[in-house]
Parts: structure tokens; sequence; C-alpha cells
């Protein structure tokens, strides 16, 4: 893909926004810097954080869904990856600091949805759960994390499923946390894309 410097228009051309919430991103400063932070990196081979989150709408097309249940994952796509710039990456790790955290506030000055917010914030959940729960040492992390995935989506699993799906099947992840989470967790209706 071609090296992108910040811009917007480009950013609009790429991103095909649908919906003036979508647009109302595009126009805040620190949402397009965002956009335009990255390199090539395992896991995210495509670099820009724009050019991962347009792989993640190009799933979410492929889905047999409602048009519902398609704008909400838009919106999770939009902003759920967009704040790794601003990312704590020390040692020991600051959680309130994770891309995941800045981006649900960033959302939370957009809507009051809870289920938006809280699947922006968990996206990565599971993937922290099938890591830790192979780490004889960290598995009472991995079943309480696993709770609260259950907790915080009780009734909404399978869109969080579908967004964690849509998200892993993207540049070079491993993508045997997705095979884990469809073989073990209850409630889910597997998909192909």
């Amino acid at each position: 893909m071609e090296n992108i410097l910040w811009n917007t228009d480009k950013a609009v051309q790429l991103l095909a926004p649908e919906s003036d919430l979508e647009k109302q991103f595009l126009q805040n400063n620190a949402f397009c810097e965002g956009l335009f932070w990255g390199t090539p990196r395992f896991g995210h081979p495509e670099g820009k954080v724009l050019f991962h989150i347009r792989e993640v709408l190009d799933n979410i097309d492929k889905l047999q869904i409602d048009s519902f249940t398609r704008q909400k994952l838009r919106i999770i796509a939009f902003v759920h990856d967009t704040f790794k710039y601003k990312e704590h990456r020390g040692v020991p790790r600051d959680w309130t600091r994770h891309h995941a955290v800045l981006a649900r506030h960033f959302l939370e000055k957009y809507t009051d949805n809870k289920l938006l917010l809280d699947l922006t914030e968990y996206h990565d959940e599971a993937y922290y759960v099938w890591r830790y729960q192979r780490n004889p040492l960290r598995k009472p992390e991995a079943k309480k994390r696993l709770e609260g995935i259950y907790q915080n989506f009780n009734g909404s699993i399978q869109l969080y499923y579908l967004f964690f799906k849509c998200d892993t099947c993207t540049g070079d992840k491993n993508q045997a946390s997705l095979h884990w989470f469809e073989e073990n967790i209850k409630g889910i209706k597997p998909v192909s894309l």
C-alpha cells in the first residue's frame, strides 16, 4: 500500500464513511492522527491503522447481518485501534492508557450506548483470555477475564464474536485465539468470512 501522509481526504476515500457519526470521527484531529500512525509489524503488515480498519470493514461487508448490526460493527471498527499511538508502552503496563480504553473515552463523546462502549473497550479481551489461559500462572486471571466477557456481553456475545472475528481475520494475525474462541465460547454461532 502506498505511503500516505496524514491526509483526511485520503482517509475519507479509503474508509468510505457511511453515517454522520463516521464522518464526524474523520473531522477530529486526534482521531485522524491515530489513523495515520503505524508501520508494518507482526500482526499488522499493513502498517497504518487506517489500512487495518479498511480490512476490518471489508470483513464486516462479508457477514450476513442486518443493517443495524452492520452499523454497530462499523462504528467499533472505526475507533477500536485508532488510539494505539497514545497507548502506554512502559513496564509495568498502565491499563488505563491501553488503546482500547482511550478509544472508549473518545467514543463516549459521541454516544452513551453501553454496548458499543464496552465492545470498543474490551475488543481484545478474548485474545488476552486465550493467551493467559495457556500460562499456568495466569489461568486464574484468564478465568476472571472470561467471566467478564460473559457478564459484559450477556445477550450480545454473538456481536462480540463477530467483531473479534472481523478484527482477527486481518493482516497476518495468529488465528489460534479465534479458533479457541469458536470452539469454547458458549452462546455463539460461528460464521465464515
